[in-house]
């Protein structure tokens, strides 16, 4: 929305502050500046409030607003005097203001930074979270205006706004001055008020998916009158799936005397239905679908499931389409899945939601599936279910011009049903947020992840995020800190995400092999050895091995307490004819079941060659147990969200693993109450079982037997199973997170380095920046504990003789030319001068081999402690955000990037991986009999540089190079620093929804 004359043109209208939030049940509002134009919608918004709420607003009956009251209300400089609203279809639903008041409470302007504030929420949409995202826009934009703290009268009685204010997070004082309380909010963000601000957008943010995928009523806008086409499928497949709620067909082409339409009401739009409609699926044209939209919008569709294609993938004037599309479902207060959708799937037993294309729905399970990819989608629910394993949701999001990644992660964390995720990305539209939300769902429950589009450089047609420069090997390294298993194929997504949902995490990495091969059994070591993991000697049970063989071998290795996992292989038996039998697999199924049924806490797999219906009765076991009964914790502070749900009895399967521990979390659940009658063959359709540590199951109760993955190739097993025992040492490590040392902060100089910043970047107002030359460099590193030996400058053999002198002998003489630097194959550097005899005989054949001086810039430096040369770096991606790095120097990081990398700010784990995560790191370690390095001073580094990008965002990127570790300590020999602006974070700040 554009300024009006009326405003000052010094304070233009600050579409910046202009946001989409999701409320806390789900719905979409928009936050605004108020205007000049905004008379005619403050007075009808008025007119909407009680008198109840206009008392507390106002202090007094207030009945309506007077001609001054619209003009002051609706009149701000946006730096004094600032209005928000929020919108749903255009109009108001809610307002806040700040005034700008000196120490006496009188009107003033800056430097003055105290503001008082003053909420009015329509009596409807209270409850919705309507104030609580108003603080948190309102408070951002207050101090980006210089104002620190909000001051705000509130009558006693009004308990909700007073709880509003007490549940920000932020500091306070309260105080009962003449009838009212007087609250004083410090608005600096906190600890506090980050977590409540976070916890609040993932509440909301995965109510808005639930909303999605367990919708009371569905409407298909666009069936066909005859059968085929897009609509008339989705149609299709949602009765077929037996959906539970109300189904409507719609089409504005239909005979005013159709009544139905393959047995559900049919109309000509959403107006004829008198009941509400929660979901509509949009399967018209794309330049019919904005009358779609709006008629879904007025008539009060709380989602959308846009199968339509045209948008983004046809180029820039789709891309516009697609925009417009978001915008004018936000404004109405939905949330997108799609455009070019592939739809959505929700297999719980009280929805039974199929509103995608997939002709057939899948089994029900416990594994999430989110995908961008329509053919990808296909091919994984085909994948899961040629191997018998069940989904509990899925989503296709097409071009994700609204539902993400993220929100999928948020519905899933909380999400009682699902106990693995599966993600197919080609884009990441928020990557900070990405791996903040995948860190805390990996804590609960496994996510796996295939990344594609991940070495075209650009985006997939469809996707607007920013580009990141950091390789894909970055991504994957900064997504397992998160504790994302990353694969490379959907085959290897499938294969993890079987193991994952129906086998226990495996204690360590030890490895017990048993089968009636030999070869396959020395296949499947060897691929346990390539994947890092400890085998044991494969047992071999001879081709003579009977099903009951198999079992006696396989409880005897579960039994065994030196080993943490079990892989069974097994070929065709060969008869007394000599002709390979390959139909005993149902037996084999059987004899394997209940060996596992004792209760062992190690997970399983099944390495097969053509055992005809070996895999399929593995699979198909779980359906021949009675299901359990599950009970699921309500949602943490959000009981709106949880009644929302309904009751839904299902089989059991809790998220305790083997050899993990985990705080109790929103997805906890508790045991069964009641004891289970199997009548057939023990259950394999759900994960071992077990609680999360504030449940109330007995710890003496062995846990269930889940789904035993059945698997065609040693490789595929063993890799699956090595991601298992990778993920669950790091959730083991994540029950304890690592912390920042405490005596940095006696060390650092936060103020000093921030005014040296400063006075930099104010020196040379350049928006791309600038390099700090070497001594400013030193200097600004010094402020954080990090000292470079430092140079001086050789121009001419007598300068370097001098600088010689006053450093001491011995010394190094380098070339610090830019394409020379850190070129010692080059022939740039000369070590250990001794003397000035030797230094000016070095400094002759450097200018006789490179060129002249003037050319070569060279320099003096004392020498530093022998040891093993490294490469610390720190640097802002757009992105991923800023990424501590480390390496050894020279060849291994340059030519085999034999790199680690980390998220800043780095805990002293994240340091203490860093060093030990390269593959040349037992170098550090006193390799071939060389003296061990001093890697906590290597740590203390690390720690010291992560610091000082996290506080200084201006520090965009930081090179030491080399860094030499010696045995006692280390020694920093050249630093390069660049200062800019700090680029804009979309992980910070108040809550919205991104724009693409």
């Amino acid at each position: 929305m554009e300024p009006t004359p009326e405003q000052s043109p010094h304070h233009a209208y600050p579409d910046h502050w202009e946001a989409d939030v999701v409320l806390r049940d789900g719905g979409t509002a928009r936050i605004r500046p108020i205007t000049t134009d905004d008379a005619e919608r403050l007075v009808s918004f008025y007119e909407q409030v009680s008198d109840e709420s206009k008392y507390y607003r106002f202090f007094a009956p207030y009945p309506r607003l007077s001609d001054r009251d619209v003009h002051r209300f609706t009149h701000h400089d946006y730096v004094d005097r600032v209005g928000l609203a929020v919108t749903i279809g255009g109009e108001f639903i809610g307002t806040v203001r700040y005034d700008r008041i000196d120490d006496t409470g009188r009107p003033a302007s800056a430097p003055a930074d105290e503001a008082e504030v003053a909420f009015l929420v329509q009596d409807a949409h209270q409850g919705r979270g309507v104030a609580s995202a108003l603080l948190e826009h309102i408070a951002a934009v207050a101090r980006e205006r210089g104002i620190r703290r909000f001051a705000a009268e509130v009558l006693p009685a009004n308990n909700k706004m007073i709880k509003v204010f007490r549940d920000g997070g932020y500091t306070q004082r309260r105080s009962f001055e003449d009838g009212s309380v007087h609250l004083t909010l410090d608005l600096e963000p906190t600890e506090k008020s980050l977590a409540v601000q976070r916890g609040r957008e993932q509440r909301a943010e995965a109510r808005s998916v639930q909303r999605l995928l367990a919708p009371g009523s569905v409407a298909v806008i666009g069936t066909g009158r005859t059968p085929g086409g897009v609509g008339r499928t989705v149609l299709r497949n949602l009765l077929a799936a037996g959906y539970t709620g109300r189904t409507y067909a719609v089409n504005r082409a239909f005979d005013e005397g159709l009544a139905t339409l393959d047995g559900v009401p049919a109309h000509r739009s959403l107006g004829e239905i008198d009941e509400q409609v929660d979901l509509a699926v949009i399967a018209v044209p794309a330049h019919r679908v904005p009358e779609a939209v709006a008629d879904c919008g007025e008539h009060g569709v709380q989602g959308l499931v846009v199968l339509s294609a045209g948008y983004a993938e046809r180029g820039a004037e789709g891309r516009e389409l697609q925009r417009e599309l978001v915008r004018q479902a936000r404004s109405y207060g939905m949330r997108i899945i799609g455009p070019n959708a592939f739809g959505i799937i929700n297999t719980a037993e009280t929805v039974r939601l199929n509103a995608s294309l997939a002709p057939e729905s899948p089994a029900r399970g416990r594994i999430g599936l989110f995908t961008q990819s329509g053919a990808i989608g296909i091919a994984l629910l085909s994948g899961l279910h040629r191997r018998g394993a069940g989904l509990s949701s899925f989503i296709s999001a097409g071009n994700r011009a609204d539902v993400s990644g993220n929100d999928f992660l948020q519905y899933s964390f909380e999400d009682p049903d699902t106990d693995v995720a599966l993600l197919y990305l080609e884009s990441l539209g928020n990557p900070r947020k990405f791996t903040r939300l995948a860190r805390r769902t990996a804590a609960v429950k496994p996510v796996v992840v295939v990344k594609g589009a991940r070495h075209s450089g650009t985006n997939p047609p469809g996707h607007a995020v920013p580009v990141s420069r950091i390789p894909d090997t970055t991504v994957s390294a900064l997504m397992r800190q998160a504790g994302v298993i990353r694969v490379d194929t959907v085959t290897e997504m499938v294969d993890a995400g079987l193991l994952l949902a129906g086998q226990p995490l495996p204690a360590g990495p030890r490895v017990a092999i048993l089968g009636n091969s030999e070869s396959l059994g020395l296949l499947t070591y060897d691929a346990c050895l390539a994947e890092g993991l400890r085998p044991r000697p494969p047992v071999d049970l001879t081709t003579a091995a009977s099903p009951q063989d198999f079992r006696d071998a396989l409880a005897e290795a579960l039994a065994d307490g030196t080993c943490d996992a079990v892989i069974v292989t097994a070929i065709p038996w060969v008869g007394e004819n000599g002709e390979a039998e390959t139909g005993d697999g149902q037996v084999l199924a059987e004899a394997l079941t209940r060996a596992v049924a004792g209760g062992s806490a190690k997970p399983v797999a099944v390495v097969h060659v053509e055992i005809g219906g070996l895999a399929e009765a593995l699979a198909a076991a779980s359906s021949t147990a009675a299901p359990r009964p599950r009970t699921a914790a309500p949602r943490a502070a959000s009981p709106e969200a949880g009644a929302d749900r309904a009751a839904v009895t299902a089989p059991e399967a809790t998220n305790d693993r083997a050899g993990t521990t985990a705080p109790a979390t929103p997805a906890a659940r508790t045991a069964p109450t009641a004891p289970r009658t199997v009548t057939a063959t023990p259950a394999l359709g759900t994960p071992a079982s077990g609680t999360p540590a504030d449940a109330t199951a007995d710890p003496e109760t062995p846990p269930r037997p889940g789904r035993i993955p059945a698997y065609p190739a040693a490789e595929r097993a063993v890799r699956a199973l090595a991601e298992a025992v990778k993920y669950a040492q790091w959730r083991r490590q994540a029950a304890v997170p690592g912390k920042i040392p405490e005596f940095l902060d006696d060390t650092i100089d936060e103020a000093g380095a921030a005014a040296l910043i400063e006075a930099q970047l104010a020196s040379a107002p350049d928006p791309r920046g600038r390099p700090l030359t070497h001594d400013e460099a030193r200097e600004l590193l010094r402020r954080y504990g990090i000292d470079v030996r430092p140079t001086l400058p050789a121009p001419d053999p007598e300068a370097a003789v001098a600088a010689a002198a006053r450093l001491g002998y011995p010394v190094a003489l380098k070339t610090t030319a830019p394409h020379l630097r850190h070129r010692a194959d080059l022939g740039g550097v000369r070590l250990d001068v001794a003397d000035e005899e030797a230094l000016r005989r070095a400094y002759g054949e450097l200018t006789d081999l490179l060129g002249k001086p003037a050319e070569l810039l060279p320099v003096v430096q004392a020498m530093a402690p022998r040891g093993v040369d490294t490469v610390v770096r720190a640097s802002i991606d757009a992105a991923a955000g800023a990424i501590l790095s480390f390496g050894l120097a020279g060849a291994p990081s340059e030519l085999l990037g034999d790199t680690a990398h980390r998220l800043v700010p780095a805990t002293d784990r994240d340091a203490a991986e860093l060093i030990r995560s390269i593959r040349a790191a037992p170098v550090l370690f006193g390799w071939r009999g060389s003296a061990p390095v001093d890697t906590a001073a290597l740590e203390e580094l690390l720690l010291r540089l992560s610091r000082l990008v996290d506080d200084h965002p201006e520090v965009v990127s930081v090179a030491l190079e080399p860094v030499v570790v010696a045995p006692q300590g280390l020694t920093v020999l050249g630093a390069s620093v660049r200062l800019a602006p700090p680029p804009a974070r979309s992980d910070v700040g108040p809550r919205r929804l991104p724009n693409y």
